[in-house]
């Protein structure tokens, strides 16, 4: 088989096992009682992301090739995560969170390092092929996002939103890539990295650039912005879901099929990917990490205004902005990260990023969130039926509304004083594209 082909299967299956729950696993803890633990189960996420990458990168390096790493991983992952799907099927309505947080959280620690470790797989089979890894991957790389998008819409489809049923097609998904993954090419370990410190390994000598005031701002801000990452992830499934509470808007499209409303944020991001270049030589990195900051304010702002009815545009415009919140952010962040690091520390650099953006900065974020949500957002649990149900469930949504222009007025206050204090003069010059 083409080798391209192969490589667009594993990312299609690498990115659609986690689009089976990432973006509807809110709304089946929220429908069974656990509604107030919604932002711990999103932020162990962050929280494993500040370990285990670099730990299973390093017997990646070392000991195991990294395709028979990336298939154990995905093989443990997939495991823990179908024995979660069948814990919470058993239970029912009796389902208890410490034994799900534990089956999950234990996949999602063997999750997040397959990441990487599928882009070293992607780049030494195209290099192995004799490819061009900067003009062939991304295109491969798509098909992940597009592995995503089938994966909502497949358990929105099944009507699987609310149910264990997801927890079980993520781990099946995952197993079976575990199996995909042990029939590609070999990618050798790197004998010299036996002689590295364990400190280097771990890409702790990047620490070094908070030392330098320009950098040391920007990891801050990375952080600062990267606490708005997971929040719609977590929160927008059942905000959606929350209006079925309502006469009007129970039978709409965006609350009987939340999933593939939100679907619209994750293929914005695939075209928004083709402007970076553009945007980049055009205004420079500062402007387009402003333009992804101002994004952020809009997708958290368009949610407090929408509704499933009449006011459905404005959800799909909050889906639209999110492309340039997710990429313009992220990828603009990678490109000034290796344009300003030296090349021995680049790799550990773009290693800090993540972790201050996808570790620090979403664990914050999450449980911040839930913090929010728990205060202003009234719990259907707490319900007088004896009361008008009509007047909670506008409360409801009225809290929903409240946390919302808080995350959007968060992301304006970042966004202003990131403007201030981050200083970077443009050179139009400079920026040519993407570094990879």
């Amino acid at each position: 088989m083409n080798m391209k082909i192969r490589l667009i299967v594993m990312n299609f299956l690498q990115y659609g096992i986690w689009g089976a729950y990432l973006t509807c696993m809110g709304a089946y803890l929220a429908s069974h009682g656990l509604a107030g633990n919604i932002g711990i189960f999103y932020s162990i996420q962050g929280i494993v992301s500040l370990f285990m990458p670099a730990l299973i990168g390093i017997a990646a390096d070392r000991w195991i090739p990294a395709q028979k790493m990336l298939g154990i991983c995905h093989g443990l992952a997939g495991a823990f995560m179908i024995a979660a799907g069948i814990y919470a099927l058993s239970a029912g309505t009796a389902v208890e969170f410490a034994p799900l947080f534990t089956l999950y959280t234990l996949s999602v620690a063997f999750y997040m390092p397959t990441i990487a470790l599928s882009n070293s797989v992607a780049y030494c089979a195209l290099n192995k092929a004799g490819l061009d890894t900067v003009k062939d991957f991304p295109p491969i790389r798509v098909f992940g996002t597009v592995g995503f998008i089938c994966s909502m819409w497949a358990v929105d489809l099944l009507g699987f939103q609310t149910t264990p049923m997801q927890f079980v097609i993520s781990g099946g998904l995952g197993i079976l890539l575990a199996l995909y993954a042990f029939t590609l090419p070999n990618c050798p370990v790197n004998k010299s990295a036996e002689k590295k410190s364990f400190v280097e390994a771990l890409g702790l000598q990047a620490f070094s650039l908070f030392k330098q005031k320009k950098m040391a701002i920007f990891f801050i801000f990375s952080m600062l912005l990267g606490v708005s990452l997971q929040i719609t992830n977590g929160f927008a499934n059942p905000f959606l879901q929350s209006f079925g509470h309502l006469k009007e808007y129970a039978d709409t499209f965006g609350v009987q099929h939340a999933n593939i409303l939100i679907s619209i944020s994750q293929i914005s991001e695939t075209l928004c990917i083709l402007l970076i270049p553009f945007a980049l030589k055009k205004f420079g990195i500062k402007n387009v990490m402003l333009m992804a900051m101002f994004a952020w304010v809009l997708r958290f702002g368009l949610f407090g205004l929408g509704n499933p009815g009449s006011g459905v545009w404005l959800f799909i415009a909050s889906c639209i902005v999110y492309g340039f919140a997710f990429d313009f952010f992220n990828i603009s962040g990678s490109l000034y990260v290796d344009q300003e690091t030296e090349p021995g520390i680049r790799s550990s650099a773009q290693g800090l990023f993540m972790m201050m953006t996808n570790g620090v900065g979403a664990t914050i974020g999450t449980l911040s969130a839930q913090a929010v949500v728990n205060k202003f957002v009234p719990s259907v649990e707490n319900w007088d039926l004896v009361a008008d149900i009509h007047t909670q469930a506008m409360e409801i949504w009225q809290g929903w509304q409240t946390t919302w222009y808080i995350f959007a007025a968060y992301a304006l206050v970042v966004t202003i004083l990131f403007a201030i204090l981050f200083k970077y003069k443009h050179d139009p010059n400079a920026v040519q594209g993407i570094k990879h």
